[in-house]
């Protein structure tokens, strides 16, 4: 029972993270709301700026002049006392105090809380909106707006929500709502569109009922581009309020942090990500370019850090990377970075556990992908790197779990050719053998003729003792070049016994 602080008509709920006025979610920075707190666990005492700086920023050196820029914040989003004051005063060249009484008990007395049996949360999947100004250059806006929404949706804990490359496996294609929604296996759809011209922009977006088409909510958006920002998280949460408006007051995730408004790094970063998605060598060492420059150009921007993580892994496990040390070392100093910038957002925590995932700092790793599911249940990522971490840890019976469930939120992500193998293996060292060649040939339907979905068969029909089906997959294999590295690498440093039984297979289905 976690104790929380209510205070007017606000109420901190320090375990979710958020602050509610009136029963309803409030937008406040991740610092804010850690200066709130600081502040409600003081009332009336003068809390110095050096203690304030520490609560907010802990060891991490700042100007002082960003404590008055988020107390400024703090006040805009609190409004006035009902006496007219301000709920925190100034003490000239000392600090802040906090002028209210609030009352500090636990938060099931403060706030009446429903909670949506898992067995009953609706799914939905967000379909990439439409570019609809047709100029190639700009499709990347329009994919990074439909991300930003699926991430938004992410954190309403109640809601399970389809992963961003499965939902993207339906871009350019149009078969209509009821058979997207039976192929997802979701009950909800968002579309939407975008044309942007010049410095302005126009998002649409409707949420539809799939089984009967029926048009729930559709809202249109005509705004300057700074200000794309801020519309996210408010379609998220107007989605979210026609599924079920009760659900919007108690379960509600707010998104703690927003884009900092320096538009020219959030248009860099959203470049990367097209190029990241492409799966290609060159197209990973320009998302990697595009991200450090994104990330040096705004600091405090946490997507240029953790996309940097992510991309680190993926040079790595790909074998794609001149220099895996250097490489992992910099992609680990990234997501530490972004966790630090927005510890509320899954997408820094999954990119923490993915790049130590890869460098072998398997602890460091699981803890991260706990971290992501605990704020978003729904999220497939984290599920899924959770997964990997347990199996290259040597713990291939707990990894089957995570596994299972993260390919669930995500059927049709065109990566799932690495879950699918990971997810075989941990069946194979499990003695579930069938079972983990039927992921395996899942995998190599994903991405045929893939060096390592081939070898993870071969090693599926050598458990079995089908080695004729194994010679034929060893047959193929050797046709494909062999890169450096792999995504299994983890797992064959750190396991001797899995890959003794590994190379048995292969050499004896080469004979």
């Amino acid at each position: 029972m976690s104790t929380d602080f209510a205070f007017g008509p606000f109420v901190l709920n320090r375990q979710r993270g958020n602050l509610l006025r009136e029963g309803r979610p409030i937008a406040l920075s991740s610092k804010g709301l850690r200066l709130l707190e600081a502040l409600l666990g003081s009332p009336g005492r003068v809390l110095t700026k050096t203690e304030l700086m520490q609560a907010a920023w802990g060891d991490t050196a700042v100007e002082e002049s960003n404590l008055s820029v988020q107390i400024a914040a703090l006040r805009k989003q609190l409004g006035p006392t009902p006496e007219g004051g301000d709920w925190i005063t100034t003490v000239p060249r000392v600090g802040y105090r906090f002028v209210g009484l609030p009352v500090k008990e636990p938060m099931e007395r403060i706030v009446e809380t429903k909670v949506l049996p898992t067995e009953r949360r609706p799914w939905i999947a967000v379909l990439p909106f439409v570019n609809l100004g047709g100029e190639k250059e700009q499709e990347y806006l329009a994919d990074g707006v439909t991300e930003d929404i699926i991430t938004a949706l992410t954190r309403f804990r109640w809601l399970f929500v389809i992963a961003r490359n499965s939902s993207f496996a339906y871009k350019h294609k149009s078969p209509g709502a009821k058979q997207i929604a039976q192929e997802l296996g979701v009950e909800y759809l968002i579309e939407g569109s975008l044309r942007r011209s010049g410095q302005k922009i126009r998002i649409s977006a409707q949420l539809i009922e799939a089984t009967s088409g029926k048009d729930i909510w559709a809202e249109r958006y005509d705004l300057e581009l700074t200000e794309v920002f801020a519309i996210q998280d408010e379609i998220a949460e107007r989605v979210a309020g026609a599924i079920e408006p009760e659900l919007l007051k108690t379960e509600g995730a707010q998104a703690a942090a927003r884009h900092t408004g320096n538009v020219t790094a959030w248009d860099i970063v959203r470049r990367g990500t097209w190029h990241f998605h492409q799966v290609t060598r060159e197209n990973h060492l320009k998302a990697r370019e595009l991200f450090r420059q994104a990330a040096k150009l705004d600091p405090e921007l946490p997507e240029g850090h953790l996309w940097l993580g992510r991309v680190s892994a993926g040079l790595v496990a790909y074998g794609w990377s001149d220099n895996h040390v250097a490489d992992l070392q910099e992609g680990t100093e990234a997501a530490l970075k972004a966790v630090q910038l927005d510890e509320r957002n899954p997408y820094t925590h999954y990119s923490l556990a993915i790049v130590s995932a890869y460098a072998c700092q398997f602890e460091q790793s699981i803890s991260a992908a706990k971290k992501a599911n605990e704020i978003s249940p729904s999220f497939a990522l984290g599920h899924l790197v959770l997964g990997m971490a347990l199996l290259f840890s040597g713990r291939a019976p707990e990894a089957i779990a995570p596994l299972e469930y993260g390919l669930r939120l995500s059927p049709y992500d065109p990566q799932n050719f690495v879950w699918f193998n990971i997810l075989a293996l941990a069946r194979l060292f499990s003695g579930r053998t069938e079972a983990g060649l039927e992921a395996a040939a899942r995998a190599l339907q994903v991405r045929p003729n893939w060096r390592t979905s081939l070898e993870v068969l071969v090693c599926c029909y050598a458990a079995l003792g089908k080695w004729e089906e194994a010679r034929r997959c060893a047959q193929q294999m050797a046709s494909v070049a062999k890169e450096l590295d792999d995504v299994l690498t983890p797992l064959r440093t750190h396991n001797p016994a899995w890959t003794d039984q590994m190379a048995s297979s292969l050499r004896r289905s080469q004979t």
